[in-house]
């Protein structure tokens, strides 16, 4: 292989990551206990925070707490998963130095 065409070939995986990085950046990750909801953005910034009121009376601040967390932890699962799929190619290209 020539060293024009491997430059072509490392602009465009260039291109194809920054791409994939906007793309990711851009989406919004929903993740849900039993009754709080929130949303992350793609950038891993918790964008919202919904709690069900009809339900809220009946738990304890502790529980309440446990709750949020697994959401949003669920929604940061679901990103970094999304993120995973996205550059998993290209991390073992590099040996998985990505």
């Amino acid at each position: 292989m020539n060293m024009q065409n491997l430059m072509m070939q490392a602009k465009k995986m260039q291109k194809d990551l920054e791409k994939a990085q906007s793309e990711l950046e851009s989406k919004v990750y929903e993740g849900k206990s039993q009754i709080v909801s929130v949303t992350v953005g793609g950038k891993g910034k918790l964008l919202s925070v919904s709690i069900d009121e009809e339900d809220l009376s009946s738990l304890d601040k502790e529980m309440l707490e446990d709750m949020f967390l697994v959401a949003v932890n669920s929604a940061i699962d679901k990103m970094e998963q999304d993120k995973n799929e996205k550059f998993g190619k290209y991390g073992q290209m590099f040996n998985g130095l990505m």
